[in-house]
């Protein structure tokens, strides 16, 4: 575990390294990509300054929900980029690479690039949660434990979703669609949703995972919210495994090892 970790480290850091190389770009998609944000917020603002509430949700709530979105879809596409590009990869036959080095692929492939305007949603997300202006000690701690758990939740789901290469062979457009639909119903209050939308913003895509429900831990614990947390992200973590896995046993060579390296 301690190599890994090591291993893991040491691609965060060559990826940083690599796009601070070309510095004005790298600074413009952060801050691009923040401002992006912010745009987008201000519908929020607008909205909640005419009507206060919706369905028992407020501004500081949606400050919650912006924070913990932003901050965990930022983290998983910076750390763990080509969750964004896996069937690419594996319709393209460019698992070749990977597959040839004593490293766990899926870990290997997943980290190997960084999607840098996710340093923009990160940060982001973190002055979010600032202007929410709670600072006590266990609502920051619960803030770091949501993006963590929610991360893990949406870097899962999307390595399930794109492992479907395996078997679909170019399953690109559909895992653009299922990050689109990810991303966008996680940024809307979970009390609109009524009935089997509801349903499947908590199975088919699991957006309530990475939004409603850990804004709703941030802003009051309980056990359950935890638990529905901690078994959401372990279930997807499970089911992604054994799905990449399983297909990587159908997979069929591209003779891309030495355009790789």
């Amino acid at each position: 575990m301690r190599r890994e970790l090591t291993f893991l480290i040491a691609l965060w850091k060559a990826n940083l390294l690599a796009a601070m190389e070309f510095r004005a770009a790298f600074l413009s998609q952060v801050v691009g990509m923040m401002l992006n944000n912010a745009v987008y917020f201000i519908f929020w603002v607008i909205f909640f300054d005419r009507f206060k509430q919706i369905r028992g949700w407020g501004i500081d709530d949606m400050f919650f929900l912006f924070g913990v979105v932003a901050a965990s879809f930022g983290a998983g596409v910076y750390l763990f980029g080509n969750a964004m590009d896996l069937a690419n990869i594996i319709a393209n036959g460019r698992l070749d690479y990977y597959l040839s080095l004593p490293r766990p692929v899926l870990v290997h492939v997943l980290a190997s690039r960084s999607v840098t305007s996710g340093l923009g949603d990160f940060t982001y997300g973190i002055l979010s949660f600032i202007v929410a202006r709670q600072f006590a000690p266990d609502t920051i701690a619960r803030y770091v434990l949501a993006v963590l758990l929610a991360t893990t939740t949406f870097i899962a789901f999307m390595t399930l979703v794109q492992s479907s290469a395996f078997w679909l062979g170019n399953a690109a457009l559909l895992s653009q669609q299922a990050s689109n639909a990810m991303v966008t119903f996680s940024l809307y209050p979970i009390t609109l949703f009524e009935g089997n939308a509801r349903l499947i913003l908590f199975t088919l895509i699991p957006a309530a995972f990475i939004g409603a429900v850990p804004a709703e831990f941030i802003r009051q614990f309980t056990w359950e919210t935890l638990a529905q947390l901690l078994g959401a992200a372990l279930l997807m973590l499970s089911l992604a495994l054994y799905i990449f896995h399983r297909g990587l046993r159908l997979y069929e060579s591209g003779s891309a090892i030495q355009v790789q390296m």
